[in-house]
């Protein structure tokens, strides 16, 4: 694919606008332009003061509430392949201590402005990479951006996520790019423990990378002896890290049907006994009328909840509900049991998701103990002057 935006234009930001891009805020919003002028995705942007001083050059690309990302501060630098080899190198470098790891073959290497390139980030499963594009914008400057990344890398295959549709949602069935297709499924290792990933079916592969340090924790710290329930449990990895780590059971709750061969794939992987587990196909909420008529209590119940879900009956938001979720669960946690709260929902700060914490045991008459605290793992990097780029909130919670 030639990349087929290559102009340049120049864009006047308002004066009240132009000192946060000077302190390094990377997203560009349509509120900062003194006007918009019509261009393409993928275009090149200068950036300019009211006055008509250099700021920064970036591209557009609509993505989320921004019209664009800036990538360099210098006016004289060339946005071509030598620019993306620079960044690429810089970024894979700063994760060689994962390459050095046979214990952990999945993590991200690339990730976009935190990495220097919004819009675009490049995960890496045992020797594939999977590229996940966020606009039409970046998607423009492909070709030379995957030259940049062959001359960079050595892979066994690549595949790409568009997520630059209408609704940002993922929209292509057909993901392989270029190299070997990955074997189906690709058994990756994190901290010596096995998943099964599937690196051409759909937006997800089978593991969210992100949660890497926590599936860690659950494991080396918390899972021994404990029951555990697992909600909205995708495909059971913090289960099988809390079997790794000596839980007694797991519960492993999710409402997608697909969730159950997926999850005992997972347990059977790690040559554990996926029938020595719970593992079903139910509305989360459902789950917990059924525990409290059961009177079922759990050691330890993990919450990382998507930031919207719909089903035929019932719909879910973290904006408006994980207050609610996180009372249900109080309700069937134990004494000095643990409750795993995250969320990756971007409307909430983690001073905002500690408010809702506070108020969700306080509506249960209930107290509690923060003992564990975590965001983005360090191969998600991420930008001080972009907090929103750190969205991962994770409290491990003591319940008095």
């Amino acid at each position: 694919m030639r990349m087929k935006i290559v102009n340049e234009i120049t864009v006047k930001i308002k004066k009240k606008s132009a000192q946060s891009y000077i302190k390094g805020y990377p997203l560009l919003t349509k509120e900062a332009l003194v006007t918009m002028p019509a261009m393409e995705e993928g275009t090149i942007l200068r950036l300019v003061d009211e006055s008509g001083r250099f700021l920064a050059k970036g591209y557009h690309g609509n993505q989320n509430k921004g019209i664009g990302w800036i990538l360099t501060y210098d006016e004289k630098q060339t946005l071509n392949q030598a620019f993306f080899i620079t960044l690429f190198e810089e970024a894979f470098a700063k994760r060689q201590v994962f390459f050095n790891d046979d214990a952990t073959t999945a993590f991200r290497i690339f990730n976009g402005e935190g990495d220097g390139l919004g819009g675009l980030t490049i995960d890496y499963y045992d020797g594939f990479l999977v590229l996940q594009w966020y606009s039409h914008g970046i998607y423009q400057w492909k070709s030379t951006i995957l030259a940049a990344i062959k001359t960079v890398i050595t892979t066994r295959g690549i595949y790409e996520k568009r997520r630059f549709d209408a609704k940002g949602q993922y929209v292509e069935s057909d993901d392989f790019l270029e190299g070997d297709t990955a074997p189906e499924p690709l058994i990756v290792k994190e901290n010596g423990i096995n998943y099964a990933v599937y690196l051409n079916d759909g937006a997800m592969t089978g593991i969210f990378l992100d949660q890497r340090d926590v599936r860690k924790t659950i494991c080396d710290t918390y899972a021994a002896g404990r029951t555990v329930l697992n909600t909205f449990s995708y495909t059971g990895a913090f289960s099988v890290a809390a079997a790794f780590g000596g839980a007694s059971h797991t519960t492993n709750v999710d409402v997608a049907n697909r969730s159950i061969p997926k999850t005992r794939e997972q347990f059977t992987v790690n040559e554990l006994d996926p029938a020595a587990h719970t593992i079903m196909a139910e509305d989360v909420f459902q789950y917990f009328k059924y525990a409290n008529r059961k009177a079922l209590a759990f050691d330890m119940v993990i919450l990382d909840p998507p930031s919207f879900a719909r089903t035929k009956k019932t719909t879910f938001s973290v904006a408006k509900d994980y207050g609610k979720l996180l009372e249900e669960s109080i309700a069937i946690t134990n004494p000095n049991g643990i409750i795993v709260a995250s969320t990756n929902y971007a409307g909430y700060g983690m001073d905002k998701f500690k408010q809702v914490v506070q108020e969700a045991f306080k509506n249960q008459g209930r107290k509690y103990r923060i003992v564990e605290q975590f965001t983005l793992p360090a191969d998600f990097a991420t930008r001080s002057s972009f907090k929103e780029g750190d969205y991962l909130k994770v409290l491990f919670l003591e319940v008095k």
